[in-house]
């Protein structure tokens, strides 16, 4: 038997959808909340690699200066000291070049996940292909 205090399922149901209204609400916030400390967090090490890269640039600079004035300490003149230090690097970066063009040419398209793709559609709709 039913009492004037038991809920209706009327009622129920509206507590129910009340209460995973609330906790969707809060699962947003609480979401939000990590994104925005995540997101500080990021910016902070993304920003310090930036200008570890920046004083890694300087670093190279600094150090190719230094290796053409040991090279001129051997008698060699400057001119040709500082020629020599910028043929290693276009050296380096022809052989880089290379390398990258080589590790370019090894990228395909994704066969197996277009194909599987495709027959999304069809699975959706309870077919099979």
């Amino acid at each position: 038997m039913s009492t004037p205090e038991d809920p209706t399922i009327g009622r129920l149901v509206a507590d129910a959808s009340r209460d995973i209204s609330a906790l969707v609400q809060a699962e947003i916030q609480l979401a939000k909340s990590e994104l925005r400390f995540s997101a500080k967090a990021g910016g902070i090490g993304a920003a310090m690699i930036a200008v570890a890269g920046f004083l890694g640039l300087l670093i190279v600079i600094l150090l190719s200066i230094a290796f053409a004035y040991f090279l001129t300490m051997t008698g060699l003149d400057p001119a040709w000291a500082f020629l020599i230090v910028a043929g290693a690097y276009l050296l380096l970066a022809v052989v880089l070049i290379l390398v990258g063009i080589k590790a370019l040419r090894k990228i395909r398209v994704p066969q197996k996940t277009i194909a599987t793709a495709k027959e999304i559609p069809a699975a959706l709709k309870g077919r099979t292909s």
